[in-house]
């Protein structure tokens, strides 16, 4: 699969699959592709599907788009006949469903881990990291399961899926735009983000109308068709971009909910 979904991806098809990576609820796995590089591969057969896939691609892209630490993204291809001697039952199934588009994440060979324990980042960098999880709503930052790694003697970031959780309660979508993110409280970064003032006029510089609406064009019609709606991928493309250009623009109301939260804790 050579074709380019988008300009902002660059699509690569399965050639290996090496080994599942039991972390978390979704079974994502390592595999080489055909431009022999590693990857871990998300799949759409897992947990909450391919809404999940979309939370991954615009949550890693806002943080790239913001200058942040993200390994590559790819669209992965998977065939049908692929995994079908893989002798573990469960995930020869996770394959089986995942025929089709997936989403794959730069391996980053070496990487740990990030500990807070170990080293704090500075405090705009924090600042941002926090901004960017209260905007999208990402739940999976926290002490228990950071979602970082430090690889390079620089941290990135991974693991969006479970972000944007608006799109599971797809008919109360609206009341999302203008809520602040209560779990923002739990952040790993938060006692460290007392910049969050500086973040914000950074992000709303780098995140435009113009960039939410490349980034919003990228996610592909195959994770756009819901047995839940009967919104057309165009639809639904659009509320993504109405989200996230309206929150955004109203960004004090999650702002001030993290500094507030931030400040209960000091």
């Amino acid at each position: 699969m050579k074709e380019q979904l988008s300009s902002l991806l660059r699509a690569v098809q399965v050639c290996r699959y090496v080994m599942p990576l039991r972390e978390g609820g979704s079974l994502p796995g390592l595999a080489e592709a055909d431009d022999d590089f590693l990857y871990v591969l998300k799949f759409r057969g897992a947990g909450q599907g391919v809404k999940a896939l979309v939370a991954e691609l615009l949550g890693g892209e806002l943080a790239r788009a913001g200058g942040l630490k993200i390994p590559e993204l790819v669209f992965v291809q998977l065939d049908e006949a692929f995994g079908r001697t893989e002798p573990d039952k469960e995930i020869q199934d996770l394959l089986r469903a995942s025929t089709g588009l997936n989403l794959g994440l730069h391996y980053l060979s070496g990487s740990i881990t990030y500990d807070i324990a170990v080293g704090q980042p500075d405090a705009l960098l924090a600042s941002k990291i926090v901004w960017l999880d209260a905007l999208i709503f990402n739940v999976d930052r926290t002490v228990r399961n950071p979602n970082m790694l430090f690889w390079k003697n620089e941290l990135w970031l991974i693991d969006h899926g479970a972000a944007l959780f608006f799109h599971h309660n797809w008919e109360g979508r609206e009341a999302y735009i203008h809520k602040p993110f209560a779990q923002i409280k739990d952040h790993v970064l938060l006692p460290y983000a007392t910049r969050l003032a500086e973040a914000d006029a950074f992000f709303k510089e780098k995140l435009t109308p113009e960039t939410i609406e490349k980034l919003t064009a990228a996610i592909p019609d195959e994770w756009l068709q819901w047995p839940d709606t009967n919104d057309s991928p165009d639809e639904i493309r659009a509320f993504y971009k109405h989200f996230l250009t309206r929150r955004i623009a109203d960004s004090s109301t999650f702002v001030n909910a993290a500094e507030n939260a931030r400040l209960l804790l000091v």
